[in-house]
């Protein structure tokens, strides 16, 4: 049976842990099956973890491998997840890289395992946005989508919004 959509995981706040012992944010495992499975899903999903990485550490390495990895798919239909932070940088290099294909890309402001994450609706809103979408690159967050090039981070206000 053909995959409904292919889902590239490269880590960010989505799926960060807390060590209670420092302090510290870190990667252990993706959360993304749990998070599929108490959102009830029954899209039929190939899922590939290409990173567990914060975006503010990407280089340019990491971005033409999720380019890569975007172009080398036989799926149409893209979800990345992704850190907030540098989201925008990939979203405009996809862009350029990749234009025959609808990928969305999405992460949380707050790490999954807080319990108080718009991780969850996040993901649930871009794997919607990811079916209908035509072929481009896109964010997700918050229920909103943005095209790419089109989108900044207010860290102020801590959302996604339409750029000049």
């Amino acid at each position: 049976m053909e995959k409904d959509i292919q889902v590239f995981i490269t880590g960010g706040t989505f799926d960060k842990e807390y060590n209670e012992l420092n302090g510290s944010l870190y990667f252990k495992e993706t959360h993304l099956y749990e998070m599929l499975e108490l959102g009830r899903s029954k899209l039929n999903l190939s899922i590939d973890t290409l990173m567990m990485k914060d975006s503010l550490d990407f280089v340019d390495a990491d971005r033409a491998l999720i380019a890569a990895a975007c172009n080398n798919t036989n799926i149409s239909k893209i979800l990345i997840t992704h850190g907030t932070d540098t989201m925008t940088l990939t979203a405009d290099y996809l862009k350029e890289k990749c234009t025959e294909k609808t990928i969305v890309l999405t992460g949380a402001m707050v790490p999954y395992k807080f319990g108080s994450s718009d991780g969850l609706f996040n993901l649930g809103s871009a794997l919607a946005f990811a079916q209908v979408l035509p072929p481009g690159v896109y964010i997700a967050m918050n229920g909103k989508i943005f095209e790419a090039g089109k989108v900044r981070k207010n860290t102020d206000k801590g959302e996604f919004e339409k750029s000049a």
